[in-house]
């Protein structure tokens, strides 16, 4: 492995330890805090407002300037946001801090250009899922400690905590080496990336199953907590096994095509919903949660399979897109599963089943083939 990537490793370990211990509780202490479902998503939805509104420039600002320079001011920006989380008991000022966290997010198209760039002789499906499964590594722990904390000293004692995990993490990034700067290419333009049609094809398909697969998660830690009735340890337990699930499922996945790889993660993703909603018991929510690692495992496939539509010096302006298009489903799928929520609390699942479906057969006709790859963007 380049040294570069093993630091860069840790440092997402360690990030995802921090992130971890918070992430999964988030709709519960927004509840808290005095939202209800349908303001939870709403929230929710703008966190994605924001992550909406910087891949572009990030990844636009990747190609001139540099990969690095952005993903310390993204990890820089992430501690920053937590310290405001964790310094507040109003949800305005949490809500304030959630939506700066949320703008950091901007890190996924410099990071997936560096990642891709220093990957040496491996494939760009194993560079990409390895690297995601590291984070995913921390976050199996990450949300053990989370529950632990939270059952004992209150949600608000575990952003305090992750605060001081993400100062070991910053310690890494900024050990990470710089990388050269692609010089001006004539057919790397903006205008030459929207003129093809075989990346924006793919775009499309991107936003139809991203949108399916995330529409049933946002909400499912209040449905476990509340009509399930877990305590905060066991959602807690069920968010390690999912980030265990994350790894698994990342360098599984990573090892095949990524056309295929990203139909098999969502599917895995439709089985994470079916149990949800039909199941019962530990056992099930368990198995549902390793299972819904083929969401993060068909992300870094679709952007695997972008790497390979477009030209080197248009990579991180194409992820940025890429990145865009997959963040539209945070904005519009949390409000419409907060409404599904109280329309049904268990009606977000069948639902979110028959998008999925579509996302499926959509991918099976659309997304590019292997041989078609290997052509000249």
């Amino acid at each position: 492995m380049n040294p570069a990537l093993a630091l860069l490793s840790v440092a997402l370990f360690t990030w995802g330890i921090g992130e971890g211990m918070f992430f999964y509780f988030q709709p519960i202490y927004l509840a808290e805090l005095g939202a209800d479902p349908i303001q939870i998503g709403t929230i929710l939805g703008g966190a994605g407002v924001a992550m909406t509104m910087v891949h572009i420039p990030a990844g636009y600002l990747a190609d001139r300037i540099g990969r690095l320079p952005l993903m310390r001011a993204a990890w820089s920006g992430g501690l920053l946001a937590t310290l405001v989380m964790a310094g507040t008991r109003s949800l305005p000022f949490f809500v304030a801090g959630l939506i700066l966290y949320s703008f950091t997010s901007f890190v996924m198209s410099p990071l997936n250009s560096y990642v891709t760039a220093a990957r040496g002789k491996w494939r760009v499906e194993r560079a990409l899922t390895l690297i995601s499964a590291t984070f995913s590594a921390g976050m199996i722990l990450g949300p053990l400690l989370g529950g632990w904390l939270g059952d004992r000293f209150g949600l608000r004692s575990i952003y305090i905590a992750s605060l001081g995990v993400f100062v070991i993490s910053i310690l890494f990034m900024f050990s990470l080496p710089p990388q050269p700067v692609n010089g001006a290419d004539p057919e790397s333009s903006r205008v030459n990336l929207l003129k093809n049609n075989r990346y924006l094809i793919f775009l499309g398909v991107v936003f139809v199953t991203m949108f399916a697969m995330y529409l049933p998660q946002p909400l499912t830690p209040n449905f476990l907590q509340e009509i399930r009735s877990l305590s905060l340890g066991q959602i807690g337990l069920l968010g390690s096994l999912g980030a265990f699930g994350n790894v698994v499922l990342n360098l599984t996945l990573g090892q095949i095509n990524a056309r295929l790889g990203f139909i098999i993660g969502q599917f895995l993703t439709g089985l994470f919903a079916l149990l949800i909603w039909r199941g019962s018991g530990m056992g099930a929510y368990g198995l549902a949660y390793f299972l819904l690692g083929g969401y993060r495992a068909a992300r870094s496939l679709a952007n695997a399979q972008v790497s390979n539509l477009v030209r080197e010096a248009q990579m991180g302006l194409a992820y940025g897109l890429t990145e865009t298009i997959s963040a539209l489903s945070l904005i519009l799928a949390p409000p419409l599963a907060g409404y599904l929520y109280i329309n049904g609390p268990d009606s977000t699942y069948p639902f979110s089943l028959l998008l999925i479906s579509l996302g499926i057969i959509l991918s099976l006709i659309f997304s590019p083939r292997p041989s078609k790859l290997l052509e000249n963007p």
